[in-house]
């Protein structure tokens, strides 16, 4: 047998590569960061490379690192599946599903549903958490992710690349909408406001909305319905509590049912792409491949009311 690198090094290499820290791979081994920065000097060592620039309390991979993650990644995920499989006794039936916060109810249970028509008898488990998670030390099958820059060692499939519009409930509409034939000249309350939260900055504003719609004017949220999640913002405007910028793929069973209407045809991209990211080794699992391919595909263009564009 070819001579092997030392593995509890490989693996702490992995995670810090990972996450980014010694401190937070110390963490997630349950060793001291002296420990970790030990194991990376002797993987330096075995290969003689270095494989981290340091600087102070941050650490970022050399070339040589970037050279070799991808693979040992993929190794140590291999290794851990042998695991599971032996002590649980043959492959598992179920699967794994990790999904942000604002996609898990509107968007992907709904898809979930219409993979079990095929697969009746499939186990699954739903996580709802933000990112970065350990795929392989979590048992995930499949990780749905906002950006493609997330998880560099796994198989990658862009979903979809969404857009955001104006949509109200029809009542709300009949009601303040009527004095006024544009958004434009709508009242700053009847605006919700989504806070994606200081990890985000490519998500579009309202006044990105207006830009793209020929216009100059920005809502302070201050003045308006401000939420924390997309999927609130929509529930608020299905509520009648005021007008939200939403995602076509979360509105789409309501602008399809008339609980909610698209107050214009103009719309504005997302930052990123929606991504699913999985072990190489998994992706052609029938319920991962279909759950995939269920995903990409996206809701058709909503109709539009008819009086309420912004010019």
């Amino acid at each position: 047998m070819e001579k092997l690198p030392p593995l509890n090094a490989m693996r702490a290499f992995e995670v810090a590569a990972r996450a980014g820290s010694f401190t937070l791979a110390a963490g997630e081994l349950g060793v001291s960061s002296a420990a970790v920065s030990q194991q990376i000097r002797n993987l330096e060592d075995w290969f003689g490379k270095q494989l981290f620039v340091r600087n102070g309390n941050r650490i970022a991979l050399t070339d040589a690192g970037h050279a070799i993650y991808p693979q040992t990644a993929h190794a140590l995920g291999e290794i851990a599946a042998v695991g599971r499989r032996m002590l649980e006794g043959g492959l598992r039936t179920r699967l794994v599903v990790s999904v942000p916060f604002s996609l898990a109810e509107l968007w992907l249970a709904p898809r979930l549903a219409v993979l079990l028509d095929g697969f009746p008898h499939m186990a699954i488990d739903v996580r709802v958490e933000d990112d970065p998670v350990d795929v392989v030390r979590q048992n995930i099958d499949l990780r749905i992710s906002y950006g493609d820059y997330h998880y560099p060692a796994l198989k990658m499939v862009r979903l979809v690349h969404d857009e955001v519009l104006p949509v109200a409930a029809p009542e709300f509409w009949q009601q303040y909408g009527n004095g006024s034939p544009t958004l434009a000249g709508m009242h700053e309350s009847h605006f919700i406001h989504t806070n994606w939260g200081p990890n985000y900055a490519s998500h579009p504003s309202w006044a990105d909305w207006f830009a793209a719609a020929g216009g100059n004017r920005a809502p302070d949220p201050s003045h308006g319905r401000r939420v924390g999640l997309s999927s609130l913002a929509i529930g608020a405007a299905r509520l009648g509590l005021g007008i939200a910028l939403s995602q076509w793929i979360m509105a789409s069973a309501d602008l399809e049912a008339g609980r909610l209407i698209a107050l214009s045809s103009v719309s504005v991209r997302l930052g990123q792409p929606y991504c699913a990211f999985m072990l190489p080794a998994k992706a052609e699992r029938a319920g991962i491949a279909g759950l995939v391919e269920l995903l990409a595909s996206s809701p058709g263009r909503p109709r539009t009311e008819p009086a309420s564009g912004t010019d």
